[in-house]
């Protein structure tokens, strides 16, 4: 049977730590988002942003405390967790010689266990900002914010209900970046609770309701975006990382 518990918060950590060789890249994190939250973690290398997400993702496992997805400890239930959570690195890594439709459908079938038509495929591509003329295109032509739409797609298809982004935008134009906070604000609207991982703190601004800022693994500083401009949140940033 499997274990659920009934939570608000569709991603939540507590008292979450990671040890590298005696070393803290987590440190007692709590951390809690909510369906329909953009919660924009920001920090510098070596904050424990991505150490985070890692182990949300069960790709590393904590050292002490607990994460969740849904409910569902992610070290106990690691392929059910899975299921309800999608995950777009800085790179998102396609097959180069296959169209974007095509990654789409191999993608697609691999995380959801059934075949999309073909005309559901390319609505997905065009639901996340993909031009429908570039969906038969081979992905080693794409830019960088056209692999990322592929990626939304797959977001999109798999029905994720939360959404974990390590550096999505680092290296976007500003119109591809602009873009891409739309994409993430739709999925919000949807109820799916994000996770995002950034350097970038105008876009944290421009894009996330909420906003901490990590430093030596812990959160040490957390604010709702509408309650700050930028130049205050700049000075926030740059007063916790030499604290």
């Amino acid at each position: 049977m499997t274990a659920f518990v009934l939570e608000k918060a569709m991603i939540k950590t507590r008292r979450l730590s990671k040890f590298f060789d005696g070393n803290h890249a987590l440190d007692q994190v709590d951390l809690d988002v909510e369906p329909g939250e953009i919660y924009c973690l920001l920090g510098a290398n070596g904050a424990g942003k991505t150490t985070l997400i890692n182990i949300l993702l069960n790709f590393i496992p904590a050292s002490d405390g607990k994460a969740w997805i849904n409910g569902l400890d992610v070290a106990e239930h690691p392929l059910e967790t899975k299921t309800h959570v999608a995950y777009i690195p800085e790179q998102v890594t396609l097959y180069p010689t296959l169209s974007g439709v095509e990654n789409l459908d191999y993608f697609v079938t691999l995380g959801c266990g059934r075949r999309f038509s073909r005309d559901r495929l390319l609505e997905l591509l065009e639901e996340a900002g993909l031009d429908r003329a570039a969906a038969d295109r081979r992905v080693a032509q794409y830019s960088k914010g056209m692999r990322q739409k592929v990626g939304v797609a797959i977001a999109f298809a798999k029905q994720a209900k939360a959404l974990l982004l390590d550096e999505p935008t680092s290296g976007l134009d500003p119109k591809s970046a602009n873009e891409f906070s739309r994409l993430l604000k739709t999925a919000a609207d949807r109820g799916v609770a994000i996770l995002m991982a950034t350097h970038d703190l105008f876009n944290a601004k421009q894009t996330g309701t909420r906003i901490g800022i990590a430093r030596s693994g812990r959160i040490v500083a957390e604010i709702g975006a509408r309650e700050i401009g930028h130049a205050d949140l700049e000075a926030l940033y740059l007063d916790a990382m030499s604290a």
